[in-house]
């Protein structure tokens, strides 16, 4: 009789025999990644978070970017319950990007191309992971994880970071404790872990001869500057900025895990779950963004700028997550499960600033001082319930197994985002600020009728059926096809249409801000296989071929009811909008606007825009024009891509297991998404520069309409992944694992930033980005390196090392300073000439030294200099390779009493191990802070009389510059964490 066995994928555990193997599939046809409770328990962590485990993945690449992917669209599973950041506005896991201890998980499994019609929801990659269950031994553990100041590294390359000894520090206090409740029926397990860190939010600090010093973290904003604004503020308006050398930092995180696993009768078994997490922290001010398209290219807390104490803002994220799991065994060769999951995640903003606008005050064009309520926290909170019910037959017949499932999927998103709430002014220079000058821009935005706290919401509805079937054609073949439909509905109940804005014409389109996008039908076929063309595991041909859909960060619907002119209005006030409401800025020179006591409150400003001319109040029928409207296209449907992989696993014939793989994967974009600006027309008609670098020229008022940011479709766009990997145990006590990845991703836009505007405009490109060229994806990591050794012997000590090195991960693209193409957006990638086409003066500087430095810098650039006669493309240029080590040592001491083991561990895990004997290793190189933080290597400086555009070179430029240079930050240096754990069992 010849018999073959396999391991199939599912969430549930036997548990009442205790066993070792995974409770993951091992018979995979495309890319999956399982990783053990062994491999978590040795991996070297010092954050101890999710994504220091998921880097096992060859596909991995900063956090939960996976293939190229953006972060945002990953989806993360908890025993089956949706655990993501559905709103979207980073990538960051929910709970302040540590939803539940790794101590709770028991297995944990990373998907990039599965065939299997069960998973669902992601785009680049899943992740999914098992918690800890009880049996019928008493299992349990104590612990306590610490790191500070003193326990990492304070220098870079020989020289030392400035307050690399400030006080930094993060104790980790937890338990574990697991077993039966009614022997062989009913068990449990919890875990409670809690954490405090007195920490460090802002490093940088102010200069006192207006020198900045970037490898120090000294601003050129000026100590007496600082002071200055500070003691003004206070004495003109009241107002307390806070410090500007002592900046609120503490953070604090509390988990709670709770698991009930019931053996109702041998053939029900019944799995309960609830998690608890909240966490704490402070943040700097917002970096660079800003109203109307502009960002300036230094950050607010930078070498070019400082800010206060109470212009930070404190993030509180919260998560509640509950399962239900309902196993049944309804025959000998029928199963069913049930599956209920609920999960509320509510993240909330706080500030310690009193009610105050948001200030930027510039020097030289670039951010030089910040002060009052940051400019995107007020009434500023998100909360977001997701639900999922799913029902699913699995049926054994003969040398098929058929699996048919129902699945229904309900999310609600409230979003309270009022940016600039507290109002805003930006000047161009200290002294306008002090002079009381008119300021280049004020802002507000506001409810209607005296809404101080409104909110826009989404609602929807997913229902899915699918099927499949994993048939056994021969003993050493396996084939898999399904298919799942998914269905998306959303609720309009929320919605309110503006007549204003429908019944403005963009070129025979209208936009109708009180419909979600159709009712539209998601089709997933897919086929899978696993050929053991030797019968015998030596060599296995596997792959398969089908479509995924995933999801969009609810972030880009939630813009249009808070963009729709019915929720708030947001006033933008520039030179020309107050033109347009027949005012001039100077209704705002004099200084802020106050009330009768001289407070500059969001009433006073109110009071001042009504009186201007702006709406207090709105109806459906009349409607009002907001500055900028953002909707979505009515045809809209969520993400969705083609993915085919192949791979060979071949065993050699040696004495241990030693296995070599090799794998392709291949994304071709269905439904991509991007945004158009409906209000631009076409450049086909515009002029243009003459010369080689020939971009068109935007006319003044050359939009058709007020400006409109449309969440569309595209089906442009590609990616590619290879890879190799080397899995060996030469002996019991020894493991190992090696692979090469390379990835390339095109895209048409990464949708940076979770504002409309922000998304539609930070973008690099050459005609405007209603006309934005493929180009490599800004989340793609297109080199990477990762190997994973574990060993331990007989006297309790156990050693791992994982090796990571990658090219990229900050990906770049060269661009210009200056709106060369008058669009109105600062985002222009360059042109870079030939030597001929410079020769010949077919491309323009201003002066010779311009032409020789700007030259000598591409002459001295790889990549320019292979990009010579074309544009330079977009996040095309990648940090250098970048080479680590991290380390774990863990010494168990062992003692048995009766029938129970007790250990005492004491681990000690360190990252970036080579760091601690060579300070210039292991340290990552990104953007010289002479270029700046954006790489604008070339200035517009306008039209000379032949129409070519002319160009300068920025100071900083030249053929001896150093595009990429070290950094001096202690993300660079070793970090350790000690940790002393108490086990029983």
């Amino acid at each position: 009789m010849n018999v073959v066995l396999s391991e199939e994928a599912t969430s549930l555990d036997e548990v009442v025999v205790t066993a070792t193997r995974t409770k993951f599939s091992n018979e995979k046809t495309g890319a999956v990644t399982n990783i053990t409770n062994s491999d978590i328990e040795n991996l070297p962590t010092v954050s101890r978070s999710i994504t220091d485990i998921t880097r096992l993945s060859p596909y991995g690449g900063n956090g939960m970017s996976f293939a190229g992917t953006d972060g945002r669209t990953a989806n993360f599973t908890v025993d089956g319950a949706n655990f993501n950041n559905n709103f979207g506005l980073s990538s960051a896991l929910p709970g302040g990007g540590s939803p539940i201890s790794i101590e709770a998980i028991e297995e944990l499994q990373v998907v990039i191309a599965p065939y299997d019609v069960r998973q669902t929801n992601f785009i680049g990659g899943g992740v999914n992971a098992i918690t800890k269950s009880g049996t019928n031994t008493f299992r349990g553990s104590a612990y306590t994880f610490h790191r500070n100041e003193n326990l990492r590294g304070d220098a870079v390359d020989g020289q030392q970071i400035s307050g690399a000894r400030d006080k930094d520090r993060n104790t980790n206090y937890g338990l574990t404790l697991g077993g039966p409740i009614i022997k062989n029926k009913l068990f449990f397990f919890v875990n409670a872990e809690m954490a405090k860190t007195p920490t460090i939010a802002n490093r940088w600090r102010a200069s006192t001869n207006g020198i900045a010093d970037p490898n120090n973290f000294i601003s050129r904003t000026t100590v007496s500057d600082l002071q200055t604004v500070s003691d003004f503020v206070r004495n003109q308006y009241g107002y307390e900025t806070g410090s500007y050398t002592n900046f609120p930092a503490d953070e604090s995180n509390t988990k709670l895990l709770a698991r009930i696993d019931w053996n109702i009768t041998n053939k029900h078994r019944l799995a309960l779950r609830y998690n608890y997490t909240k966490n704490t922290s402070w943040i700097s001010p917002n970096a660079t963004s800003m109203d109307g398209g502009t960002r300036v290219s230094e950050a607010r807390m930078s070498q070019a700028s400082m800010s206060f104490a109470n212009s930070m803002y404190s993030m509180d994220n919260l998560v509640h997550s509950f399962s239900f799991d309902l196993n049944s065994r309804l025959s000998d060769n029928l199963s069913n499960q049930f599956l209920a999951t609920f999960s509320k995640l509510d993240d909330v903003r706080g500030s310690t600033s009193a009610e105050f606008p948001f200030i930027d005050i510039l020097k030289d064009g670039q951010a030089y001082m910040s002060l009052g309520y940051e400019l995107f926290t007020w009434n500023n909170g998100v909360h977001n319930n997701v639900l999922n019910i799913k029902d699913e037959l699995t049926f054994y017949y003969g040398k098929h197994k058929i699996v048919g499932g129902m699945a229904f999927e309900y999310k609600m998103a409230d979003n309270a985002y009022m940016r600039n709430g507290t109002g805003y002014y930006r000047y161009l220079s200290l002294d306008d600020f002090l002079n009381g000058a008119a300021p280049e821009i004020v802002n507000l935005t506001y409810g209607y009728d005296g809404e101080r706290n409104p909110a826009a919401r989404i609602r929807t509805n997913k229902i899915g059926i699918y099927g499949q079937d994993d048939w056994s054609v021969r003993d050493n073949f396996k084939l898999s096809y399904g298919l799942r439909i998914d269905g998306l509905f959303f609720n309009n109940n929320d919605l309110i249409t503006n007549n204003a804005i429908y019944e403005i014409d963009y070129s025979g389109r209208n936009i109708d801000t009180g419909e979600w996008p159709d009712a539209n039908i998601i089709f997933s076929p897919r086929v899978g296989f696993v050929w053991d063309t030797y019968g015998d595991k030596s060599l296995k041909v596997r792959g398969g071929t089908g479509l995924f859909s995933g999801n969009l960060p609810l972030v880009f619907f939630t813009n249009m009811p808070t963009n729709g002119g019915m929720v708030q209005y947001q006033a933008q006030i520039n030179a020309a909008n107050a033109a347009k409401m027949g005012f001039t800025m100077d209704e705002f020179a004099g200084g802020l606007v106050t009330d009768a006591n001289g407070n500059a409150n969001i009433a006073a400003l109110y009071d001042k825009l009504i009186s201007l001319g702006y709406p207090s109040t709105i109806s459906p029928e009349d409607g009002t024009v907001p500055s900028a409207i953002a909707a979505v296209d009515p045809k809209f449907k969520m993400p969705q891509v083609w993915k085919t992989s192949l791979a060979v696993d071949y065993a050699l014939p040696i004495s241990f297991p030693f296995s070599v793989t090799v794998e392709g994967i291949f994304n071709k974009t269905i439904n991509g998404v991007s945004i158009s600006d409906w209000s631009i027309p076409t450049v086909g008609g515009f002029a243009r520069f003459n010369g080689v670098d020939n971009r068109p020229i935007y006319p003044d008022g050359y939009r058709t309409g007020t400006k409109a940011f449309v969440l569309e479709n595209t089906n442009r766009g590609y990616g590619w992944s290879g890879n190799i990997m080397i899995n060996a145990q030469p002996a019991d006590w020894i493991s190992m694992m090696a692979s090469y990845t390379r990835t390339t991703t095109k895209d048409v836009t990464g949708m940076p930033g979770s504002n409309a505007e922000s998304a539609f405009t930070y973008v690099p490109t050459v005609e405007g980005p209603n006309n934005i060229n493929l180009h490599n994806s800004q989340y793609t990591t297109p080199d990477r390196l990762v190997a994973f050794l574990t060993a331990h012997d007989k006297s309790g000590n156990h050693y791992s090392f994982i090796y990571e090195a990658w090219r990229g991960g900050a990906n770049y693209s060269y661009m210009m300073v200056n709106d060369i193409n008058s669009d109105g957006y600062n985002y222009d990638a360059i042109y870079v000439p030939t030597d001929d086409e410079v020769a010949n003066n077919e491309f323009r500087f201003v002066s010779e030294d311009d032409k020789t430095r700007f030259m000598d810098y591409v002459h001295a650039n790889d990549y320019l200099k292979n990009q010579q006669g074309m544009y330079a493309e977009a996040y095309s240029v990648y940090s250098p390779w970048v080479h680590r080590i991290d380390f774990s040592y863990k010494h168990d001491f062992a003692i048995k009493t009766n029938n129970t083991e007790h250990k005492l561990q004491l681990s000690f895990d360190i990252k970036n191990v080579m760091n601690l004997f060579n300070s210039n290793w292991g340290v990552a190189k990104y953007l010289n802070p002479e270029i700046g933080s954006e790489a604008r290597i070339l200035r517009y400086e306008g039209v000379d009389a032949e129409g070519f555009a002319t160009f300068s070179t920025p100071s900083s430029i030249n053929g001896n510059t150093e595009t990429f240079t070290k950094s001096y930050s202690l993300g660079q240096c070793w970090y350790a964490l000690i940790g002393v754990k108490y086990l029983f069992n």
